[in-house]
């Protein structure tokens, strides 16, 4: 199984998932990388996964029909161009020979949902395609949900295996890391892994995917815990040392750290 991120307008990926023959692709907010490498690998499009509602994910589904030969999949409480499979969390979908389980992760959008494939011999390690709710090294605006609710999304997706291949929807890595070393500046698996990221951004490809593993030891919003980032958080507003209070002091910070 092949997986590729297409860039997108600045800072996007559009993940595709092929088996040398049918293709998946994930939160096409443009249709013309996605036809690119169909064209170029002389792939089929046999589904599109969506995980909310926003533009820059679902702008080039309906351009891509023509090319579909399956379906559209999607949460079922936001809008998302029509038709498409409404998905409510614990629901299963099954393509290319995976199992897809649907993760409710409301935050950054009220409805906001990812698909998580638990992987085996076949298909190498698990697969989270997570959407804009947890990025490597940071997480999502809060858009529409509360930071109670993004503190139960990322919890949720922290306590998948350690070995989970994280496919996030924008190349924002470096730009969260510089807040992270800020949140934490004596974590050396921090250091190593910002030291990786520039040099391989140096090289023009992609951080990502990232893993599970990597995010617990790195991301501050992974780290409500862990005591410097609770003394971070206490030092710039936090209310107390639980985890959703710590986390509304980081995402409020991140919001105006430059």
């Amino acid at each position: 199984m092949n997986l590729t991120a297409l860039p997108a307008f600045s800072d996007n990926y559009i993940w595709m998932l092929d088996d040398g023959h049918q293709a998946l692709v994930v939160d096409p907010g443009d249709h013309a990388p996605v036809l690119a490498a169909l064209d170029a690998r002389g792939l089929t499009l046999a589904a599109i996964l969506v995980t909310h509602h926003h533009d820059d994910h679902v702008g080039g589904v309906d351009a891509l029909r023509d090319r579909l030969q399956g379906a559209v999949y999607g949460p079922r409480r936001e809008h998302i161009p029509q038709p498409c499979v409404p998905l409510d969390h614990g629901d299963t979908v099954d393509l290319l020979g995976c199992r897809f389980e649907v993760i409710d992760v409301p935050g950054h959008t009220a409805g906001h949902i990812a698909y998580f494939a638990p992987g085996d011999a076949s298909n190498g390690p698990p697969l989270l395609f997570c959407g804009d709710t947890l990025f490597s090294g940071g997480c999502g605006r809060l858009f529409e949900g509360t930071p109670e609710q993004m503190h139960d999304s990322l919890n949720r997706l922290a306590a998948l295996p350690a070995n989970t291949r994280v496919c996030c929807a924008h190349e924002y890595t470096l730009s969260n890391l510089r807040f992270a070393a800020a949140v934490e500046p004596a974590n050396d698996d921090l250091r190593r892994h910002i030291e990786w990221c520039a040099a391989t951004r140096e090289r023009s490809r992609p951080t990502l995917p990232s893993s599970i593993g990597r995010e617990r030891a790195i991301n501050p919003f992974l780290r409500c815990g862990e005591p410097a980032v609770v003394h971070s958080a206490l030092a710039h507003g936090a209310t107390g040392r639980a985890g959703a209070a710590v986390f509304a002091a980081l995402r409020q910070w991140k919001n105006d750290f430059r």
